[in-house]
């Protein structure tokens, strides 16, 4: 029989968060969205989720979450929040041409990483 101490430690390894990989949009981009019932929706990406590969995008996939009342003097309510949704679903938007591109990166003479745009080949700023 094998001792316990190795099943923990496999348990403890399947349970670790994916690594984190990059992503072409970041929080405060233009997006505009591909698929889904939300298609063709423009918004600002409130929050980047790299782990997961997914963004929140306001006013898009808006969801409602019913909450009970915790308290004696609160009333319960119904709140509607974006919810995430997988980043390949969403394009950004070019902000010289106002249409969707896709995004490379390019080493700038600094030696800083920068996104550029493939339709108009403008670097696109960050916007945080």
């Amino acid at each position: 029989m094998k001792p316990l101490k190795f099943y923990k430690a496999k348990r403890r390894a399947a349970a670790k968060a994916p690594p984190k990989a990059k992503m072409h949009v970041t929080k405060g981009d233009q997006v505009i969205v591909l698929s889904g019932d939300d298609k063709g929706k423009r918004g600002k990406v409130l929050r980047a989720l790299p782990r997961k590969q997914k963004v929140v995008v306001d006013g898009v996939n808006v969801v409602k979450k019913h909450r009970k009342a915790r308290q004696q003097g609160e009333e319960s309510q119904i709140l509607s929040f974006p919810a995430p949704i997988p980043v390949s679903k969403v394009m950004l938007i070019d902000p010289k041409t106002d249409a969707p591109t896709r995004v490379r990166r390019r080493v700038d003479k600094g030696g800083t990483v920068e996104r550029v745009s493939v339709r108009s080949g403008e670097p696109i700023l960050r916007s945080r």
